[in-house]
């Protein structure tokens, strides 16, 4: 029997009502989720199932692991895997790009709107869209040499996309781009949340632009940018394959200077014929997403107990 207490209005409330109202606002949430869950669970939990047995077997047949040894030993998927960790080390510098613009936009008090959404417009852009522009505008005669030679820098008017020595790091030059203002804006976003108290208080102790936003601001901000940079190393790694497929017509030229993990799936599964080993290709390519995901798990949780033990 559920016993009353007298309320403040004199109106009695069961006494147990708050562990009933507890229990319901814990259990609520996984019931409104539940539907979507179980949707997906059901569509990808089929697709990861039938991509595990087609890994293990070659027309049909039990083949075991010999579909790994074949992947494994493709210099082609050698060369694929190479240039998706190359593109890993954009990632430093993207998360530092961030930083950067997310502080200048904050400090800067007129205008700010415009800048800040003219940071995140390339976000926004159709990689298709990317892709052709800047094909076209970094091509040996394209726009971007024109200009150099105009103004006299001969000797810069490089073949961005042409020579096998440039491509992959002009590839990943226009992926900093797109991708800077994503993580402007989520930086942005959290700087703007921290209490001013704190900033105008290393003020005026004398603290300058450097010294407040490395030694007050950047700890604040460790588990956004922690955040950002486990985002942007699964895109180096599974994300990259529409502009390598736009700007080299999917061929991952010149030569195989561009070919990533994911173009490698497309050519198995569709050009070579090849499912199986494209389902394998692909399900090493999980697995190193899912290693990500479970780092990024980790060190948040670490983070955020060394956060409140502080």
């Amino acid at each position: 029997m559920i016993k009353s207490v007298p309320t403040e209005f004199g109106i009695t409330a069961p006494r147990k009502l708050g562990a009933v109202t507890g229990r319901s606002s814990r259990s609520g949430p996984f019931l409104w989720i539940l539907p979507a869950g179980m949707c997906v669970i059901l569509i990808f939990g089929y697709s990861i199932i039938d991509l595990v047995q087609q890994s293990f077997k070659y027309r049909g047949d039990w083949v075991g692991f010999e579909n790994f040894s074949l992947v494994l030993t493709d210099p082609l998927f050698r060369i694929a895997i190479f240039h998706n960790f190359l593109l890993l080390f954009t990632v430093p510098i993207l998360a530092s790009l961030s930083f950067l613009c997310a502080v200048l936009l904050f400090e800067t008090r007129k205008g700010m709107k415009f800048y800040r959404s003219a940071v995140f417009l390339p976000y926004i852009l159709p990689i298709p869209v990317i892709g052709v522009v800047f094909g076209q505008l970094l091509q040996l005669n394209g726009a971007l040499n024109s200009a150099l030679r105009a103004m006299g820098f001969e000797n810069l008017a490089l073949d961005w996309l042409g020579d096998p020595g440039q491509a992959l790091w002009t590839m990943s030059a226009i992926i900093i781009w797109k991708e800077v203002g994503f993580g402007t804006i989520l930086i942005l976003a959290r700087l703007i949340s921290l209490p001013l108290e704190t900033i105008e208080a290393a003020r005026i102790d004398g603290a300058g632009f450097f010294r407040l936003h490395l030694k007050v601001t950047l700890p604040q901000l460790k588990p956004v940018i922690l955040f950002y940079i486990i985002n942007e190393a699964i895109v180096m790694v599974s994300w990259v394959f529409n502009y390598v497929y736009v700007m080299t017509n999917g061929q991952g030229g010149p030569g195989n200077a561009t070919v990533v993990s994911e173009l490698y799936i497309y050519r198995s599964a569709f050009q070579n014929k090849s499912p199986e080993l494209a389902a394998t290709a692909a399900l090493l390519l999980l697995l190193a997403t899912l290693i990500f995901i479970i780092g990024f798990f980790k060190i948040q949780r670490n983070t955020n107990r060394g956060v409140f033990n502080e």
